[in-house]
Formats: C-alpha cells, sequence, structure tokens
C-alpha cells in the first residue's frame, strides 16, 4: 500500500529527483527548508541512464566551436542567451561535481579526460566510462540525503497545481495567479508508471477521465504550500512503445501546463535516438550511447555495408537508419564496435558491454542489431534565462523545461549540463529573486576548488548554500 502524509509547508518544492531536482536543493540556501518528490523509486529517473557524458568549455578558445557545434544540431532553432549560459557556466558545475565527489576519467597528468560524440567538432566531453548520469545523480543523492533541511518523498507523484490569487503571497504584482504549491498523492511502485490524467482521475481532481482505472493503488492526496515551486518531472518517453526512458515520465508537467495555460515552446521537438538496442521484448528500450560512435564504431546494413557517417547529429543519422531498414524491409541495422581499440571497449564501454553479454551477444566478437527509438524530449514548459515559467512563482529545470538550448536536436551529451546550469540559476532566482550572473569565458580553473557563486562573483548577497555545509 501507498504510504500517506499530512498536509505540510516548506519554502521550496522540488517535483522529480533527477540532477536538475537535487542540484537545485543543494545549491539552494542552507535556510530553506526544502521537500522533494520522486514519483517512482529515487534510482528511476532517466538521469541515472545517461551514458556517454557531460558537455564542459575545455579552454577559451574552444567556445566558438561549442556555440556553434550546438546550433547546428539545433539546425539553428536554439535561444543563443541560453547556449551562451549553458557554455560558460560549464566550468563551475563541473566543479561542483567533482567537489562532492563525482569521478571522472583522468588524462595521466591528472587534468580532465575527454571523449568525443557525434556532431561534435572535437572533444569536449568529460566521463566516467560508460555510466556518467550514474556517477553524477548518485553524488549529488548522496548529498542532498544528508541535508537536514530536505525531506524526500518517494513512491509521491504530483497531480495538481496549488495556486490562490486571493491569499497573501498568492498573486504577483499584476493579480495573476501564482504557483504556491503542490497537490500530491502517495502511489505503489506499480501505480507510479500511471499517467499523471490517470492519477488525477484517482484523487478526483480536475476534470479527468471519468473513472480511475481499476489497478491502481494510490494513498490519499494531500498538499505541499510552497514559496516556490520547481517542476522538474522528465520527458515524456513513458507514453511511448518504445523508448530508452523510465515509464514513470508521463509528461505530468506539460499536462499541468496545459490545463492552466502556462506557456509551453517546441512540443513536437521529440528526438529519436539513432542507437537503441534491438529486443522483440517488451518494456524500456536499453541505449547503446553515442560515444560508442564517437570512439570509431560504425553502423552496417545486413550487407554488412556501411551506409552513413556515424558523426553528424543524431537526428541525420537516425533518419538514415531508418531509410536503410525501410530499403531492405528490416526491423533493425547493425552497429560494430571492430573498428574500436579493445581496451577501449572493455574501460570505456564495460557496462553496454556486460548488457549486451546477459543478451547472448558478446560487442568484441561481433556486431550488436540497433534501432531508432524515443530518447528526448526538446520542448517544454517554457522558461525564461533563470527557468522561471509564465506563473509566477514556478520554474521548471531539466527534460521537463524548453530553455531553447536545444533546438529543435539536442547535441550529444548536452542534456546533464544544461538541467544542473539552468536548475542552478532556478535556485539563485527563487532565493534571491536575482538573475545569477554567468561566468567569464574560460572561468573558474577546472580544478574542482573554484565553484561557490559568491566567491566567484564579489558583491553578490552572501549566504550559505546547502552545498557549501558539504564541501
Amino acid at each position: 500500500m501507498a504510504a500517506n502524509h499530512m498536509d505540510m509547508t516548506c519554502d521550496i518544492a522540488i517535483v522529480g529527483c533527477g540532477v536538475a531536482g537535487l542540484y537545485a536543493a543543494l545549491t539552494a540556501p542552507a535556510s530553506a527548508t526544502i521537500v522533494m518528490l520522486s514519483k517512482g523509486a529515487l534510482d528511476e529517473c532517466d538521469s541515472m541512464l545517461a551514458q556517454g557524458g557531460i558537455c564542459v568549455l575545455p579552454e577559451a578558445e574552444d567556445y566558438d566551436s561549442f556555440f556553434e557545434d550546438t546550433l547546428h544540431a539545433g539546425h539553428g532553432e536554439n535561444r543563443r542567451e541560453s547556449v551562451d549560459i549553458m557554455i560558460r557556466s560549464s566550468r563551475a558545475v563541473i566543479n561542483d561535481l567533482i567537489a562532492l565527489g563525482a569521478e571522472f576519467e583522468r588524462e595521466e597528468d591528472g587534468s580532465l579526460a575527454f571523449t568525443r560524440e557525434g556532431a561534435h567538432a572535437r572533444a569536449r566531453i568529460a566521463f566516467h566510462a560508460d555510466v556518467t548520469g550514474k556517477e553524477i545523480t548518485e553524488a549529488l543523492l548522496a548529498a542532498v540525503k544528508r541535508l537536514p533541511n530536505v525531506r524526500i518523498l518517494e513512491h509521491v507523484a504530483m497531480v495538481d497545481l496549488l495556486f490562490d490569487a486571493h491569499e497573501a503571497g498568492g498573486a504577483d504584482a499584476d493579480g495573476a495567479p501564482a504557483c504556491t504549491g503542490v497537490l500530491a498523492l502517495p502511489v505503489t511502485a506499480a501505480s507510479s508508471t500511471a499517467t499523471i490524467e490517470e492519477l488525477r482521475a484517482v484523487a478526483g481532481v480536475g476534470e479527468s477521465l471519468d473513472a480511475a482505472p481499476a489497478d491502481l493503488e494510490c494513498g490519499e492526496p494531500f498538499c505541499i504550500h510552497a514559496g516556490n515551486t520547481l517542476l522538474a518531472t522528465g520527458g515524456i518517453g513513458g507514453v511511448y512503445q518504445h523508448s530508452t526512458n523510465y515509464p514513470q515520465l508521463t509528461g505530468d508537467a506539460c499536462f499541468l501546463a496545459s490545463a492552466y495555460g502556462i506557456k509551453q515552446e517546441h512540443l513536437e521537438y521529440v528526438q529519436i535516438h539513432p542507437t537503441g538496442l534491438y529486443s522483440a521484448e517488451p518494456g524500456r528500450t536499453f541505449l547503446v550511447s553515442e560515444s560508442c560512435r564517437g570512439e570509431g564504431a560504425i553502423l552496417l546494413n545486413h550487407a554488412q555495408e556501411r551506409f552513413t557517417d556515424e558523426l553528424q547529429p543524431r537526428d541525420v543519422v537516425a533518419r538514415a537508419i531508418q531509410d536503410e531498414m525501410r530499403k531492405e524491409g528490416t526491423e533493425y541495422e547493425w552497429l560494430s564496435f571492430a573498428p574500436v581499440d579493445p581496451q577501449v571497449v572493455t574501460a570505456h564501454f564495460a557496462n553496454i558491454r556486460a548488457h549486451c553479454l546477459e543478451k547472448g551477444r558478446d560487442i568484441l566478437a561481433e556486431p550488436i542489431p540497433v534501432v531508432p527509438t524515443q530518447h528526448y524530449f526538446m520542448g517544454g514548459v517554457h522558461v525564461d534565462r533563470d527557468s522561471a515559467t509564465s506563473m509566477p512563482h514556478l520554474y521548471a529545470a531539466g527534460e521537463t523545461a524548453c530553455n531553447g538550448v536545444h533546438g529543435k536536436n539536442r547535441l550529444a551529451s548536452n542534456s546533464l549540463l544544461e538541467s544542473l546550469v539552468f536548475a542552478r540559476r532556478a535556485a539563485w532566482k527563487m532565493a534571491t529573486g536575482e538573475s545569477l550572473p554567468v561566468e567569464e569565458t574560460g572561468t573558474p580553473a577546472l580544478d574542482g576548488v573554484h565553484r561557490a557563486p559568491c566567491g566567484l562573483f564579489p558583491g553578490l548577497p552572501s549566504f550559505e548554500l546547502n552545498i557549501d555545509t558539504l564541501i
């Protein structure tokens, strides 16, 4: 049975426990009370699944190339201000991760090692084998669990927003309704994969389904009253038949944005990843990282012929695979690791190899069947440079949000970075009401030390952040 909770009040409510939600909690003031919701288990977030790595600006001279690669992948539909903020903030964010204990591959001199993926002009991706997302998320989660001012509610879903223009603090200066928290619903592991529309029917909320699905086990709905609310509920892969996403990701924030007229953007921009591991079995598709092709793996058709340039943007490669499948009348094509150094395979792609071995295939000895599959949502709830939505006191970050960084198609390994950069900006705006300044290009040093905003920007309001209490 789902555990019930009493109504509660906090300074910040964070819906979602992926990297965006966790990092927002860590970069919020140590004086703030925070409640976090996880619809599924804490490890059932897509941040855990990111394989390739996290982009970072290696040095100032790479700025133009990094910027252009991001715009090229996004077909020029990116919001340039957001791309600039992401790139210039990348080094400080990486320093936070290092300071919190996240480990990245290193060169012999101790500097960060970088790998390359499709559509990148050069290597600029920090990584931890082929489980970078897991490494980062676990480091952030372990840190958040040490904070006395943060309460995490596992298996609790958001089913509605709270707002009241008539209560103190419940409206902005123009009298527009403002968010004052969320209505939450305890769920079991089995019911955590239900859509928000189905869960609203269980809770008796709004104009939703006529009847709740009979097999959903849920607790009693309760209110979380908050001065500010951050939506970090992930993407939309749970509504697809074939996706690399966890099934709990059902576009919950977008559903509520539609219900309340909160601005959204680019809802049609859904990324299909070129290489999901083909399987006739139902369930989540296993992702075969783009970094495999960045290290030299090639795509082959059933005649064992190479048919495309593997380092093009994801949408181009996915379309090439789909075209080849239609031409051959097949359900998949092949990915060969033959050109890749076996030591790179065993060290960098150990997790991928282990999963394939479980399926009876050794990537060191034979190609594996791959198929394009739904992977990422570039659109979402529209936010500004500080992750603020069109509803006062409501913010969004991570795959839930559309800040314009990705444009029409995401550049590989920009997702973790973008989520972290704009989660930090949301936390700062909620705390101060001001926009966080952006670092100078190529600063600070990538040393895991130069990181705190108050240290990087003299003259900012001085107060202790949660992360400062841990480092």
